[in-house]
């Protein structure tokens, strides 16, 4: 820092006591405050289905958002296969189902348009799996209610081969492709979910309970749709088919919603971390799990959040036109004892700033640079002269960040598991100044 040598050893101090109240802490301490809405009473169901349908021990053995979660995930998925059941019937009149007299041609010919598009469909998953695999733990909330919305766009391309059967190839491999993506998205990040249920180590029993919901779902649904389908002048009208789709549509995307927010994760990604730390910043304190969760905006990307904070930025963007070696050595010098470097972009009327990595960055380096980010939002004066009040923001939070970190884990928090990725574009080496 640009401190005197004592303030340094004062710094140090700090330093070393925040890494040793990370290490002492076992992530087996964490203990998370569910919400008393999620554990109900169940004396009225039956001993026997309560064994069939919930995971041995329960409540205890699983997170106190569980029943909450599964209540609304039930309805979600009945308006799923409703829906499944109302795109199937306009595939099948695409592919010639019920225009064709039956011979072997018509059968091997709807066979041959069926199998293609499953084919291209699956390269969907292909694509998401070995692109995209490290999201999910990021922010599996997001990426779970993204997927409902590219299956329901996959869905409207199934709809409209019945429209126009002479494309049903086209169509429909749009289709299948985009629910394959949407597939892709979904079961990695339902393995997360999986994954903060089980609280007890039983996450092959949770993952069976769950089959059970779903497959009860699955056959009230597919009843619904059967039944819905049986209503007279409705398989003979392609809008009342498309309306009532659409409006099974619109409700499954809402319980979806709702499933997800209710959602309690006591783990630190991106968007809780600025909620954390503004919290700090502005009121010297940090929200509950349930409070931040219920506040968490489920759908809003990142690069929409203010402040904005480009991570992974190379040295030479950050020093824009005016580089010069001072100015390169007087940031090294100020971030000596940081594995990261932050500059404020002053090149934008909004504020915005600019982030570097160096090597042997941790998920705590990117929190420390969110944290002196929301400081600086909060505090910059724009007649000050930028290095001093980088130093100072600096100096803040090697005196506020340890008491940061433990009103994390008074919190509930589980502070070993902070889902900060540092970015793979590591710019800077460490060299001395």
């Amino acid at each position: 820092m640009l401190d005197d040598d004592d303030d340094d050893d004062d710094d140090d101090d700090d330093d070393l006591q925040i890494r040793a109240f990370l290490e002492k802490h076992d992530s087996t301490s964490n203990e998370f405050q569910g919400s008393n809405l999620s554990d109900p009473n169940l004396s009225w169901l039956p001993q026997v289905l309560k064994e069939f349908i919930l995971p041995a021990g329960f409540p205890g053995s699983v997170s106190d958002d569980y029943l909450q979660y599964m209540l609304l995930q039930f309805p979600t998925n009945v308006t799923g296969w409703i829906c499944h059941t109302l795109v199937t019937s306009s595939l099948l009149k695409a592919v010639g189902v019920g225009s064709f007299s039956g011979t072997a041609a018509a059968a091997s010919a709807a066979a041959i348009r069926w199998v293609s598009k499953d084919g291209i469909g699956a390269v969907g998953r292909l694509f998401i799996g070995g692109r995209f695999g490290n999201l999910f733990d990021d922010d599996p909330k997001q990426w779970r209610m993204y997927a409902d919305f590219i299956g329901s766009a996959g869905s409207i391309f199934d709809l409209t081969t019945q429209v126009y059967p002479a494309y049903f190839l086209p169509l429909a491999s749009l289709g299948n492709l985009a629910k394959a993506v949407a597939r892709g998205l979904k079961d990695p990040s339902f393995r997360v979910i999986q994954n903060h249920f089980a609280i007890s180590g039983n996450l092959g029993e949770v993952s069976a309970k769950e089959e059970v919901w779903e497959v009860t779902a699955q056959l009230l649904g597919l009843s619904l749709g059967i039944l819905i389908l049986d209503t007279p002048g409705l398989v003979r009208s392609y809008p009342v088919l498309v309306s009532t789709w659409a409006s099974m549509r619109l409700l499954h995307l809402w319980l979806r919603y709702l499933s997800l927010s209710a959602l309690q994760f006591n783990t630190i990604n991106l968007k809780r971390a600025r909620m954390l730390v503004q919290s700090h910043i502005l009121q010297s304190r940090v929200p509950g799990c349930i409070d931040c969760n219920r506040d968490e905006n489920i759908l809003l990307w990142q690069r929409f959040i203010k402040p904005r904070i480009i991570f992974g930025v190379p040295m030479e963007e950050m020093l824009g036109s005016g580089r010069s070696t001072s100015m390169l050595k007087t940031l090294l010098r100020l971030y000596a004892r940081e594995k990261y470097i932050l500059v404020v972009n002053q090149q934008r009327i909004d504020f915005e700033v600019f982030v570097s990595f160096k090597v042997g960055a941790t998920s705590v380096s990117v929190l420390r640079s969110v944290w002196q980010t929301y400081w600086l939002h909060e505090n910059l004066n724009v007649s000050e002269d930028i290095f001093d009040q980088l130093a100072k923001s600096l100096s803040m939070m090697d005196e506020r960040f340890n008491e940061f970190i433990q009103q994390l884990d008074k919190g509930g928090w589980d502070i070993h598991q902070i889902n900060l990725r540092v970015p793979k574009e590591i710019s800077i080496d460490e060299c001395p100044v």
